[in-house]
């Protein structure tokens, strides 16, 4: 049982996440790879990503046991849609905290030689884990991003609602079926006995698409709001938007320009040559391809400085998330 003791001043600190905590979807969902979790649903995104999943990417499971202990420099909480901005903070992680962190795994499990290489600082180790992320995060991550953001919208709404109708009393009493509200006391099934006194903190109550059964909590040294991720309901695609979105968008555009049209997706703003990068094509082809996305009304650009940006259009994102 996980007891999280409120103050007043807590309680008026206490307020729910704007945006899906992108690098928490990522860190949680290999869980789902690593087991037979979370039922029908669980085996139709496994049967999609495992497949095709890189080496590389399989690899984040050596860092990411489904079970005990992860690092806690993985998952830093930013209000970002853009996947490469959420992997940012955890490459600038101080080298400190980064061999802290493992050396908490290693108590638990034997490090695999690229993991050590990481809790040694090398650079090379770094730039695994940078794209080991980027690969996973392609496959298992954003063709479902669309879905995550709705279903966090959703439970933001119905957050609000309780919040109006009783304020955050009633908001903690509706948080999950796992969560009991006895003031000023929120106790949550949870793998091991705990206390965490907020002690005027507040809390930042993070709704997740693939946290499992119990919500995680996190309470990094120095960060003056303690999180606490909750599971969301989960309700199965349909039958449509089950079909595979990367499948459907490159027969309707074509596969190279698809794949320009995700990476830009990726990101609120991105120049061609990143985009070039993430979607794995040559300049002049990923320029060719942006200009007819842009000409179909998908693309957005614009310059600033000595670059061009390019931005995804609500058609673009339609057509990205299935819901043209």
């Amino acid at each position: 049982m996980l007891r999280i003791h409120f103050t007043a001043p807590d309680l008026a600190r206490t307020r729910v996440a704007s945006a899906p905590a992108l690098m928490w979807e990522t860190v949680l969902s290999t869980h789902w790879l690593q087991d037979g979790c979370a039922g029908l649903l669980g085996m139709w995104w496994r049967g999609r990503v495992r497949p095709n999943l890189p080496r590389r990417a399989r690899s984040l499971a050596e860092l990411i046991p489904n079970q005990g202990y992860f690092p806690d420099f993985l998952t830093p909480h930013t209000a970002t849609l853009c996947l490469a901005e959420a992997v940012e903070p955890v490459l600038l992680t101080p080298r400190n905290e980064v061999r802290k962190d493992i050396e908490l795994l290693a108590t638990g499990r034997p490090l695999s030689p690229w993991v050590r290489d990481l809790h040694r600082g090398l650079a090379p180790a770094l730039a695994h884990l940078d794209q080991s992320f980027r690969d996973y995060q392609r496959l298992a991550i954003t063709p479902f991003l669309g879905t995550i953001s709705t279903h966090t919208a959703r439970e933001r709404a119905r957050a609000g609602r309780l919040l109006a109708s009783g304020g955050v009393e009633a908001l903690l009493r509706g948080l999950s079926p796992s969560a009991r509200w006895r003031a000023p006391v929120l106790g949550i099934d949870y793998p091991v006995d705990r206390d965490l006194h907020l002690d005027g903190r507040g809390l930042l109550l993070v709704p997740s698409y693939f946290c499992r059964c119990h919500p995680v909590t996190l309470v990094r040294q120095g960060e003056e709001t303690p999180v606490l991720l909750y599971p969301l309901g989960h309700e199965p695609w349909d039958s449509e938007a089950a079909d595979d979105t990367r499948e459907t968008l490159a027969n309707l555009v074509g596969c190279s320009r698809a794949a320009v049209l995700e990476a830009a997706g990726e990101c609120r703003q991105s120049n061609t040559s990143q985009l070039a990068r993430r979607a794995g094509l040559r300049l002049s082809s990923a320029s060719e391809h942006l200009t007819v996305l842009r000409r179909a009304g998908l693309i957005v650009s614009s310059r600033e400085g000595g670059s061009v940006l390019h931005e995804v259009t609500p058609l673009g994102a339609g057509l990205l998330h299935r819901h043209v």
